[in-house]
């Protein structure tokens, strides 16, 4: 098994807020798996274990370009918050949301390779890149992007630069801007319940049986009746279900009136909302502040590689 460092401890423990001696359990127990560790924590904590999961190490901004039916998102990560403030950085995020906008590429690569030129950098985006890092001292990259074209009208919601949703809709403009905003504040995870990733699914199906045999167990110890097979696995599919309305966003209560959710509210408002796209600064880069140039380096060795 691997050593399970004070490290290791302190990054689940600020995923998770749990206390420091439960963080170091999980992880022996996971055999130092952090993803692992931190269902362990659901099971034995429930919520408490999850409260800080967007709490997020690495650094950078979010920009959004719109141009009628044509938008563009996109995350530019850097190493500090200083940086990440820094008018050049902020200048070269917006011009590479542009790009995306008025060009379509087809991956990072084909970005990388379109033509820009600021602070006297140039003559492509990655040319630019290399400059402002020499410039500005600190390593950057583009770490992705999402464009829509054509498929109907389009809102953009910027939380700072830290959060940037894109809505893509048909109807009323002021429905796709409150849900944008709606978006921005409950981050959920699909359009739709049935879009909701397989995968998200069994972690949530993993965690309600492990909690459910626990529960039941427990129960058995103090000298009650354990459930039944059929009990166990209705309190399970309800756990699920539960998660499933709670991450689907046409299935949440709206921010902006918990007497309706936000489907009954686009209903309302005569307006349909076809997909959208939420990026949150570092989001999935669940690493130390001081591991993220390594990333961001890994990054830049990929596409050069490409």
């Amino acid at each position: 098994m691997p050593a399970i460092t004070a490290s290791m401890v302190a990054e689940l423990r600020a995923k998770t807020d749990a206390p420091m001696m439960e963080c170091k359990k999980a992880l022996t127990e996971a055999d130092g798996d952090a993803a692992r560790a931190e269902e362990i924590l659901r099971v034995k904590l429930g919520s408490k274990a999850s409260k800080a999961a967007s709490r997020i190490t690495a650094e950078g901004v979010v920009a959004a370009a719109v141009d009628g039916a044509t938008g563009a998102l996109v995350e530019v990560n850097c190493e500090t918050d200083f940086v990440s403030k820094n008018e050049s950085f902020l200048a070269f995020t917006q011009a590479a949301a542009q790009l995306v906008a008025a060009h379509n590429p087809a991956d990072l690569a084909a970005l990388s390779a379109l033509p820009l030129a600021q602070d006297g950098f140039g003559p492509t985006v990655e040319d630019v890149r290399k400059g402002l890092i020499g410039k500005i001292g600190e390593n950057m990259a583009v770490r992705r992007f999402k464009r829509y074209a054509g498929g109907g009208k389009l809102a953009s919601y910027l939380h700072g630069t830290r959060i940037g949703v894109l809505v893509e809709f048909t109807g009323d403009d002021v429905a796709a801007k409150d849900v944008a905003m709606h978006v921005a504040a409950m981050k959920p995870k699909a359009l739709a319940t049935s879009d909701v990733a397989a995968e998200l699914i069994e972690v949530e199906r993993r965690v309600a049986a492990e909690k459910a045999a626990e529960d039941s167990a427990k129960a058995v110890a103090e000298g009650k009746a354990a459930q039944s097979p059929e009990i166990v696995a209705k309190r399970v599919e309800g756990s699920v279900q539960k998660f499933l309305k709670e991450v689907s966003l046409l299935n949440q209560t709206f921010v902006k009136n918990d007497k309706q959710t936000v489907e009954q509210m686009l209903k309302e408002k005569a307006t349909k909302v076809a997909g959208f796209t939420l990026y949150v600064v570092g989001e999935g880069i669940e690493k130390k502040v001081d591991d993220f140039a390594a990333e961001v380096a890994a990054q830049v060795a990929a596409a050069k590689a490409q």
